[in-house]
């Protein structure tokens, strides 16, 4: 009789141990009294948190802060009309640059035209830059072609692995997107893109960067962007870390146009593009203040396409620049010729270009997204996060996301960063969270994959994540 006694108290005892189990569980689904703050991640051996302590350092004042840096000031300094003048008639000079063109000739036809800009890379690239043709098909409406994107590689010297990617197509067109015989121009359409690209490549090519950047000469854009869609594929396949793809599309401006550029970036209050978007645009206002950039939230004009399209696609940061205002007379049409180019116009987009990439590729590492969790006072978040050893300092943004520009941000020293408290801020307002480092020069990195926090913080996740790539 002992036996069926002792289940009995084994079975009770059992069933009073799940109750409890029970119990703690529905408590630990009630609301919290307090939220616990997180201690800082774990170091690893290339980062470190700069105290062990795990100190909140609180509202941070800090005198690293983004300045104009005296090399790139330089290097903008260096860019020259009468280089992009003579680029842009020499794109002119091959007569037509259309995909289905002749690719034999050396005077005329897109084969001519992408072996100039090929042995122009080697010649501009101090030896530092590494150039490939990128062979691909392309069929389009019943007729195909052998097509090459022209790649030229300025390898970084950082630790970073980085890569990023300035673009311009050198294909044109006439009326018909397969006449390959007839004359067309394509001087601002988009050989001032082209001019742009080499001379970039001439400028940068003199220094080493921490980032790689690639300088892209697509073809076949204009019968659906074909070449920056292989290019871009390839480069997801192999895993490249693009931090940014920046596409210079007629860029040349002409007379009385106003001094501005616009940039497209897709659902730019929530996408990586629109991050990159805000990014460009406030380094052009640090260097070039009085040419403005001018935010267009969408991927392109309406009923029009560009190469960063296909960047966009896969999932890469990607922006178009474009000029203010388009003439539709000159599109696809003789009369796109060098001579209507304002190339005090396109020399200043070629200096933006310049400030932007050089700011990129010569700054510290693009840093990973922080923990953030909000405090006990309302209006206070930590953000804790591994500190960069390049890194001299931090700056913080968290953005009004109805505000299409970052607002005023707060920088921190890198010795009282990973661990930093923010408070004052609006609890009723819903903020995208982002941080980027900056060197001992004031270069500024790109920012980190925007976080969302206040009210409205989960439908902005969540749109973030489903929307675009």
């Amino acid at each position: 009789m002992g036996w069926p006694v002792s289940r009995a108290i084994i079975r009770t005892f059992l069933l009073l141990a799940l109750g409890l189990l029970s119990l703690a569980g529905c408590s630990l689904l009630e609301p919290q009294p307090q939220l616990v703050i997180p201690t800082p991640p774990a170091a690893t051996p290339a980062l470190f948190i700069p105290d062990a302590s795990g100190q909140i350092v609180t509202d941070p004042v800090s005198d690293v802060v983004p300045t104009i840096d005296p090399l790139i000031e330089a290097l903008i300094q260096e860019t020259s009309q009468q280089q992009l003048i003579a680029y842009v008639r020499q794109m002119e000079s091959f007569g037509t640059r259309n995909a289905f063109s002749d690719t034999q000739s050396e005077t005329f036809g897109i084969g001519a035209a992408r072996r100039w800009i090929f042995n122009e890379f080697l010649r501009v690239g101090n030896g530092r830059l590494q150039v490939e043709f990128q062979d691909f098909p392309m069929s389009y409406s019943g007729y195909s072609a052998d097509q090459s994107n022209v790649v030229a590689t300025l390898p970084g010297a950082g630790g970073g692995n980085g890569v990023i990617v300035i673009m311009a197509h050198y294909d044109d067109r006439p009326a018909d997107a397969t006449d390959g015989a007839s004359r067309a121009t394509g001087a601002n359409d988009n050989g001032s893109g082209v001019a742009l690209l080499l001379e970039t490549a001439r400028i940068m090519s003199s220094r080493q960067w921490n980032q790689t950047i690639v300088f892209l000469a697509t073809s076949a854009e204009e019968q659906g962007s074909f070449g920056a869609r292989y290019f871009a594929e390839n480069a997801f396949l192999d895993s490249e870390n693009v931090i940014a793809a920046l596409n210079y599309d007629a860029v040349g401006g002409r007379a009385g146009i106003p001094q501005h550029v616009r940039l497209f970036a897709v659902e730019y209050a929530i996408s990586r593009h629109g991050a990159l978007g805000r990014y460009y645009e406030y380094i052009a206002g640090l260097y070039l203040p009085t040419f403005p950039v001018l935010i267009q939230d969408a991927l392109d004009r309406e009923g029009r396409w560009g190469d960063h399209r296909e960047f966009v696609a896969v999932g890469f940061p990607a922006i178009r620049v474009i000029e203010s205002v388009e003439d539709p007379e000159l599109l696809n049409s003789n009369r796109d010729t060098w001579d209507l180019i304002d190339y005090n116009y396109l020399q200043r987009v070629a200096q933006i270009n310049l400030a932007v990439a050089a700011n990129l590729a010569g700054g510290p590492q693009q840093p990973q997204p922080p923990l953030v969790a909000g405090m006990a006072e309302p209006g206070a978040f930590l953000l804790t996060w591994p500190v960069d050893p390049v890194a001299a300092g931090y700056a913080i943004s968290f953005r009004p996301v109805d505000s299409i520009y970052y607002p005023t941000f707060k920088f921190v020293k890198s010795e009282n960063a990973g661990n930093v408290a923010l408070t004052g801020l609006d609890p009723n307002v819903t903020y995208a969270v982002s941080i980027a480092a900056l060197n001992d020069r004031g270069l500024l990195s790109g920012f980190s994959i925007e976080q969302f926090v206040g009210p409205d913080a989960a439908s902005y996740n969540s749109g973030a994540l489903s929307s675009v790539p």
